[in-house]
């Protein structure tokens, strides 16, 4: 006890270690009272479960932050704030993604959330990894941050004079073809597992994938591809580890629980990918503007980027009032 003791009092990353294994704690309880209470049985989720296990994390997510208020000062907890909000904004693509990969799959809704669930396991130590060596990165080369500054300039104008209509075609999708060509999948779903025994074309009894784990498979990869601008994007607010890791894992789990109430919606928030954009340009360039005014406060930067979100959903609510909700295969319900 008194080793354990000894252990928590250190520091890892410039934060108490206590700090993170409670941290720890909390996302292990979450993830499993979500699987092992209210989903030990494959169910379809509907959109009332969808808002309320939703609405449970993302509680979770904003009664840290005054954890972390308490624990590191306001402007800490502003900063977790920030980088929460903008992890959430810029998930919201990876929510469309996730639904073109189910559609192309044929994922039933009943094993969707399974998928969902095992990738967040996923994205936990993928994020870990990404910032870990973000931030050993930004300790040796600090001119790393202009690098990062640049990325997310050129980032948010690329995505701010992009059409509203530019898809991806999972059937043209290289790497898509490439797993194909790589993993034996079966051609059909097996009770929600993901791994499966059968005999190949010569009757010697193999293992095969099944289309849950190429979902799976493809939802990580999409999610790695996604905290490319994530990840830099929250450096350029604080450089401090424990902010950066606990709000993208506490954004990137409230939203995975509002997939599926989000599914039918995304095509409502066609005009938020400009808001985002926004947000994505004027992050990028206050890396370059500390040399000129100053740091910006962190209350500034949390209200320009609420502000800038705000009206993009707004905008987009508006916009396309008059569209149908959709199925997760795209179709209109009648």
């Amino acid at each position: 006890m008194d080793a354990f003791i000894a252990f928590a009092s250190t520091t890892f990353l410039g934060t108490p270690t206590w700090l993170w294994l409670l941290f720890i704690g909390i996302v292990v309880v979450l993830l499993a009272f979500d699987l092992g209470v209210l989903h030990r049985d494959h169910h379809e989720i509907g959109v009332k479960e969808s808002l309320l296990l939703s609405a449970g994390y993302i509680s979770a997510g904003l009664l840290f932050g005054l954890l972390v208020w308490h624990w590191k000062g306001a402007d800490a907890s502003l900063e977790y704030y920030t980088g929460f909000l903008i992890e959430k904004s810029l998930s919201m693509d990876n929510v469309f993604v996730m639904a073109m990969i189910f559609s192309y799959l044929a994922i039933p809704r009943k094993y969707q959330h399974e998928v969902l669930f095992w990738g967040i396991l996923g994205v936990i130590v993928l994020r870990a990894l990404m910032i870990g060596l973000g931030a050993t990165l930004i300790t040796q080369f600090h001119w790393i941050l202009y690098v990062f500054g640049l990325f997310l300039l050129l980032t948010g104008l690329k995505m701010l004079f992009s059409r509203i209509d530019d898809e991806q075609n999972m059937e043209n999708n290289k790497f898509v073809r490439f797993l194909r060509s790589h993993l034996r999948v079966t051609d059909r779903l097996h009770d929600g597992r993901f791994l499966v025994r059968q005999p190949n074309a010569s009757g010697k009894s193999v293992i095969w994938a099944t289309p849950l784990l190429l979902a799976l498979i493809l939802i990580e990869c999409a999610d790695l591809v996604f905290a490319v601008d994530s990840v830099p994007a929250i450096f350029a607010i604080t450089l401090d580890p424990f902010i950066v890791y606990t709000s993208n894992i506490f954004a990137v789990l409230g939203l995975r629980a509002l997939y599926f109430a989000l599914a039918a919606l995304i095509h409502r928030f066609a005009y938020l990918k400009y808001a985002l954009a926004l947000v994505l340009v004027f992050i990028g360039a206050k890396i370059f503007l500390v040399n000129i005014i100053g740091k910006i406060p962190a209350g500034i930067s949390l209200g320009v980027t609420f502000g800038l979100l705000l009206g993009g959903v707004l905008v987009s609510l508006w916009k396309t009032r008059n569209q149908p909700v959709l199925e997760d295969s795209g179709k209109p319900l009648h």
